[in-house]
């Protein structure tokens, strides 16, 4: 009668590797199970999410004037490149927008005063540095508009006259007019701002 050899089955040795492998499957499973039950880390604490250093404290960001207007609002249009230097009103005619810039009060550099939308008449300005040539508290706009707070810094070859002014009834003027004028309407409040930031003198940078 034929016998068996003394070493292990195949058949005993396959199922022994299948234990094997799904206890190892098992372990892993568990492990994984285990990591899931683990409470998972709530939002950080005002201390773990305070950056290290000597950052800033009062929490504004950027900028180098000591009273934050160097940066004059989330969102507002940065200051053009390439728009002179020193204390100066900027305008740019695609944006209709102006900056009022100066030297900031700490004499690390310059800083934007403000900035704001203005309207502008039909006639653009060219890009140039010009500067206030007169100021002129209240009168009648070429639009026959009561005005106030007029400053004017470029008269054209053709006698148009290109000058910042408010309307005191708070009306803009009609960009697709055709009469010819250069005036450039602002808000009565930024009207008043600019009134007292830029004197006779005062350079005014017309960018594109």
């Amino acid at each position: 009668m034929a016998r068996h050899s003394s070493g292990t089955r195949p058949g005993v040795l396959v199922t022994a590797l299948t234990v094997v492998a799904l206890g190892v499957v098992a372990f892993f499973a568990y492990q994984a199970s285990a990591g899931d039950d683990r409470p998972l880390a709530g939002p950080p604490t005002p201390e773990s999410a305070a950056p290290s250093g000597d950052g800033d404290t009062d929490g504004e960001k950027g900028g180098g004037g000591t009273d934050g207007r160097d940066d004059p609002g989330s969102g507002e249009p940065a200051l053009p490149p390439e728009s002179g230097t020193g204390k100066r009103v900027v305008y740019s005619v695609e944006q209709s927008r102006v900056w009022l810039v100066d030297i900031a009060l700490d004499g690390t550099g310059e800083e934007v005063r403000d900035t704001y939308e203005v309207f502008p008449s039909s006639v653009d300005p060219p890009p140039g540095e010009y500067e206030i040539t007169s100021r002129i508290p209240e009168g009648t706009g070429s639009d026959g508009v009561q005005i106030e707070h007029t400053m004017v810094f470029h008269v054209a070859s053709d006698g148009v006259v290109f000058g910042f002014s408010s309307a005191v009834d708070g009306s803009t003027p009609d960009p697709d007019s055709d009469i010819r004028t250069g005036g450039i309407r602002q808000s009565r409040s930024d009207g008043a701002d600019m009134w007292l930031f830029a004197v006779q003198g005062t350079a005014v940078v017309v960018v594109p």
